[in-house]
């Protein structure tokens, strides 16, 4: 499980991360998308070294980058609101998400300094701790931040809406889960599986016809697909700990749950967003979170409605 978990980590380190800052603002995160690759680097090769000093100091310096990151969202929840009287309207649920991306990867930086360190953080075993790091760089990270896209680019709706809000939500449940106990946790997966079916029901139905060519749609689709049944199995997992039904073991979640998030849905996600973005020559803003993808969606949308 390790050698497979430290991959999943490695590709959302190195790839995953800094791709969606560029999808979050690349005009602001321009320049910590292009330098991240060399803390994400150290933070790669602290998972292969033996735990120690070593790699403790290298997941420190991986950690430091991802809590720089997340005190750049307070300014993305404040830049999502719109200039003069309307200043005082609460962030959208869009901005929420965004910001949810934003400091996702530096609870997967601390749990990563604990676990080189063989430290028990909160008297968390050490493989918890491990496939910390994975989760909130996908079903933190990339999760909220293509739930907050796809909130800017659908259609006004409560589908929408739903995604942007309980993806962020569900991730903290499910964060809180780790401390209060099984129960809550189940919670928190029943949040986040909810989310996440709503980013996929509404991707299918509104973005994918965006796409402007057979491989975006297909990325799409994809992501789209993979959710359905890796969020099953999320829910099958946290329904087995809380119950004591019979449930798939952590090493047999990480082959299946943990590669098809990695793979099926983040990659692609972040794949096709991509592509979406360069269909109009420009990047999303931090301000509207994903401004560039809904004006292509939406323009999309107008060319194939009769």
């Amino acid at each position: 499980m390790t050698v497979l978990v430290n991959v999943i980590v490695t590709l959302g380190m190195l790839w995953v991360v800094p791709a969606g800052l560029r999808l979050i603002d690349p005009a602001g995160l321009r320049r910590a998308a292009r330098l991240w690759p060399l803390p994400a680097a150290l933070g790669a090769v602290c998972l292969w070294l033996p735990r120690g000093a070593l790699a403790t100091t290298l997941a420190a310096l991986y950690a430091a980058a991802c809590l720089a990151l997340a005190a750049r969202a307070p300014a993305a929840l404040l830049r999502g609101r719109e200039p003069g009287p309307a200043r005082r309207t609460p962030p959208g649920p869009a901005d929420i998400a965004v910001a949810t991306a934003l400091v996702s990867p530096s609870v997967a930086g601390t749990a990563l300094v604990a676990e080189r360190a063989g430290f028990r953080l909160f008297g968390f075993d050490l493989d918890i701790l491990a496939l910390t790091v994975p989760h909130f760089h996908f079903a933190g990270f990339t999760a909220a931040l293509v739930a907050g896209l796809v909130c800017r680019a659908a259609a006004p709706g409560p589908g929408a809406r739903w995604a942007a809000y309980s993806v962020p939500a569900g991730t903290l449940l499910v964060l809180l889960g780790y401390f209060v106990g099984d129960w809550a946790e189940l919670v928190g997966a029943v949040v986040l599986t909810g989310g996440m079916w709503a980013v996929a029901l509404t991707t299918w139905r509104e973005i994918r016809p965006a796409g402007r060519d057979r491989t975006t749609r297909a990325l799409l689709a994809g992501s789209a697909a993979v959710l359905v049944a890796t969020m099953l199995l999320a829910l099958w997992w946290a329904a087995g700990e809380a119950t004591g039904i019979v449930h798939p073991t952590l090493t047999w979640m990480a082959a299946t749950h943990g590669l098809g998030n990695a793979l099926g849905f983040a990659l692609c996600s972040v794949l096709a967003w991509r592509r979406l973005t360069a269909d109009t020559g420009a990047g999303a803003t931090a301000g509207t979170t994903a401004g560039t993808p809904a004006r292509t969606a939406a323009a999309a949308r107008q060319e194939i409605t009769p």
